[in-house]
């Protein structure tokens, strides 16, 4: 089975979302959903979000 890096967690995982060629798990994926705007992860979130527009506009 395939398995691609996760943008945010970094670790190898099957199941997931491509966006831009960039790959996110289905378990980041889950829990980025669900961060409210004000949780303390959510900053996290964008910065590692960042790195699709960072590679798009390369």
């Amino acid at each position: 089975m395939l398995t691609n890096p996760c943008i945010i967690c970094d670790q190898p995982k099957p199941y997931g979302i491509m966006i831009c060629s960039e790959f996110i798990c289905d378990d980041c994926e889950a829990e980025m959903v669900k961060t409210d705007v004000l949780d303390a992860k959510y900053p996290f979130f964008i910065h590692r979000m960042n790195k699709i527009w960072y590679k798009m506009n390369a």
